[in-house]
């Protein structure tokens, strides 16, 4: 199926690696140029050259942290001088820490707020008004399933992630006659350096090991199975195509079947 986004421009953050980086590849394989930003200069810079000569499509990389303002406006203008102006966006940033409720001070909080919401609402107010000129956009935000369940131990990502679905189903109905999208993938547990973060953490608090850690939560899973990175980024480039232009206010989990909710 030809999704209809080659030529297109994406903005995919944290994308030298996991799930940033698989959403990245899958958009390139349909042939949409990317802009490319990670805190790490040097992963990043190899993630954005294999990326380029794999899919053949313009690929600028901006070292930045979406948690800074400053760093969002800058990464953003980067790769709008070399490409022009974004059609998709592609939110996305590392975790908080994990840990309960006390174990979190009020700065935790606000770093927590700055970092996994904050960065939504200053890339998307940074790519909205050409968007809204041209009556087509995309913007994908990677949430994940704890907004829908939330998951023990994980007070932060609950909490501001929750914030996220909120904001994106009201900006969803705001954008929506202008042609925009807008819509989260929920990913469960998937294999990357994060699941190794948090199985740490909670074989730490349970008396485990990480492997059982990882074991339990397989065992949890209805596929038997964590995720693949690029089952997500097939997602993102779905959302991403002029084929899914209904789509939109969604929550879509990539979980295995790990979500009893009926919705």
């Amino acid at each position: 199926m030809d999704l209809g986004i080659a030529g297109k421009i994406a903005f995919v953050g944290a994308s030298s690696r996991g799930l940033g980086r698989a959403a990245a590849e899958a958009l390139a394989a349909e042939g949409a140029d990317l802009v490319m930003c990670a805190r790490g200069a040097e992963s990043l810079g190899k993630a954005a050259s294999a990326v380029r000569d794999t899919y053949g499509v313009r690929v600028v990389d901006v070292q930045a942290d979406l948690a800074v303002p400053a760093d969002v406006e800058r990464a953003l203008a980067a790769g709008r001088d070399e490409l022009g102006n974004y059609d998709v966006l592609v939110t996305n940033i590392g975790g908080p820490p994990a840990g309960p409720f006390e174990a979190f001070s009020p700065e935790d909080w606000r770093a927590a707020v700055a970092q996994n919401l904050e960065s939504v609402l200053n890339l998307t107010r940074g790519v909205l008004a050409p968007m809204k000129e041209r009556g087509w956009g995309r913007i994908i935000n990677i949430t994940s399933i704890a907004v829908k369940e939330p998951i023990p131990n994980l007070m932060l990502s609950n909490s501001v992630r929750a914030a996220v679905t909120g904001f994106a189903k009201t900006l969803a109905g705001e954008l929506a006659a202008h042609g925009i999208t807008v819509n989260n993938v929920m990913p469960g547990y998937t294999r990357t350096d994060r699941i190794v973060e948090l199985s740490e953490k909670n074989a730490a608090l349970h008396g485990t090991t990480p492997d059982q850690e990882l074991k339990r939560w397989s065992d949890q899973i209805p596929m038997g199975r964590v995720g693949e990175p690029p089952e997500l980024g097939a997602l993102v480039a779905f959302l991403a195509s002029q084929q899914a232009g209904y789509i939109t206010g969604a929550s879509i989990p990539v979980d295995g079947g790990w979500l009893r909710a009926l919705v």
